[in-house]
């Protein structure tokens, strides 16, 4: 399990350092990823604002979204929030926006090309309230009770070990502290050959699980109070030859839970 877990790891790394290197998109469908001409159309789609584009440095917004967290977690200042899985800093700058001087953001990714992307773009935009650190999201570079808000964005469903990603969220929040995150979950079995695909790995499918199995690992965590926000049918197009298979399969899902 251990090997087959390092194997999608790498997959999924090696991925999005390709797609931010060719300026493109982890995954093909319209509705959650895109080439960086169509980042800004996506990130419309999925809940954000023309103000929210504007606001960040460029490069920031890759497109590779499926919702939009920073909105759903109502941020106040000085809030403490950690972005799970963030690429190039958009919902991280947004957050740091939020949060004001008195508050701090933390993101989070396992793929150096990202991290380095994201510290440039804070450079950039003279963010001094955001740091990003180099780490998997199923073991934290972060302190034990030290945060007030995880945000993530269509990326737990790309780990292999979902249930210790939020482990590992649980552990880190403070009492009280809040969970919002968009993601991908299965409204029924995906065909095995997309389930062993590695171009579905990096477009965000292969990874996804069942949205019961999803929620019981959040609950198992120990959070409470977890509700769906809002969830709507997630378009596949021609990723695949047989991709009429996946129509109705795949779900995007906006989930918040609370850590008392």
């Amino acid at each position: 399990m251990r090997k087959d877990a390092d194997k999608i790891k790498k997959i999924v790394r090696d991925g999005y350092a390709k797609a931010l290197s060719e300026r493109s998109s982890c995954c093909s469908s319209s509705s959650c990823c895109g080439g960086v001409n169509q980042a800004q159309d996506i990130s419309r789609k999925v809940g954000y604002s023309d103000r929210d584009l504007k606001a960040v440095p460029e490069g920031a917004n890759l497109g590779f979204g499926c919702g939009n967290p920073v909105a759903l977690a109502s941020l106040h200042e000085g809030d403490v929030v950690l972005d799970l899985g963030c690429g190039a800093g958009f919902d991280a700058f947004l957050s740091a926006e939020r949060v004001g001087k008195t508050g701090r953001v933390i993101g989070v990714d396992m793929t150096p090309e990202m991290v380095a992307k994201a510290k440039e773009n804070a450079k950039k935009g003279s963010y001094s309230n955001v740091e990003f650190r180099l780490g998997e999201i199923e073991k934290l570079p972060v302190e034990d009770n030290s945060i007030d808000v995880i945000i993530s964005n269509c990326v737990i469903n790309l780990s292999p070990d979902k249930e210790t990603v939020f482990k590992e969220a649980y552990r880190v929040l403070k009492r009280g502290g809040r969970l919002m995150v968009s993601d991908l979950v299965l409204a029924k079995d995906l065909p095995e050959k997309i389930k062993n695909s590695v171009e579905a790995y990096v477009g965000c499918l292969a990874g996804a699980i069942k949205k019961e199995e999803y929620l019981r690992f959040i609950e198992q965590a120990g959070f409470q109070d977890i509700k769906i926000i809002s969830e709507s049918s997630y378009p596949v197009d021609a990723m695949f030859d047989d991709h009429a298979a996946l129509e109705d399969a795949i779900v995007s899902i906006k989930v918040a839970a609370v850590k008392k």
